[in-house]
């Protein structure tokens, strides 16, 4: 497929570039998360109460990225299979707290092995200065992200082709 000679947009597509920089990387991942019965998903929720114990839900929506409609069934899911126990705190009652079931858990130590061979393929092959360099490149970007970045002013009114794309259907 050749590019469109004159584009429009003079920065290049970085969020595209950085999902297919994920899909790139899980590709190594996916078959050891195949072999437990894993999701994407349940893998970085596992992950995430490894390295912090218990977590709300909320707070496992912002590690894992997982909209928080979609959350509350995959944690059902996860809590029917054993992986995870929710809890109410106790002088909370309106509060809950997620950690490992005895079940995630020993999944965990079962895959942590393999997780880190994979990891260790993947920096033997790019070169362990590449690793450790995007891994640095990465953790500034997210780092900076405090940093206010004012919102460009948009026009007062949307363009005819998005208003469009918000008309009422015609039947």
């Amino acid at each position: 497929m050749a590019p469109n000679l004159t584009p429009r947009i003079t920065y290049r597509n970085l969020p595209q570039l950085f999902l297919k920089a994920r899909e790139s990387l899980m590709a190594h991942f996916r078959p050891i998360l195949k072999h437990f019965g894993l999701t994407d998903q349940q893998w970085r929720i596992l992950r995430a109460l490894d390295e912090y114990s218990q977590l709300e839900p909320r707070e496992i929506c912002s590690l894992c990225q997982i909209h928080s409609a979609s959350m509350t069934g995959v944690l059902g899911r996860m809590e029917e299979l054993a992986l995870v126990q929710r809890s109410r705190v106790a002088g909370d009652q309106r509060r809950v707290v997620v950690r490992l079931a005895p079940k995630g858990d020993q999944l965990v130590n079962d895959m942590a092995p393999l997780i880190d061979l994979q990891y260790q393929q993947i920096e033997q092959a790019f070169g362990k200065e590449i690793f450790d360099d995007l891994f640095n490149a990465l953790e500034t970007f997210i780092g900076v992200q405090n940093k206010p970045v004012p919102p460009i002013a948009l026009p007062a009114t949307a363009p005819a082709a998005a208003a469009a794309l918000n008309a009422p259907p015609t039947i």
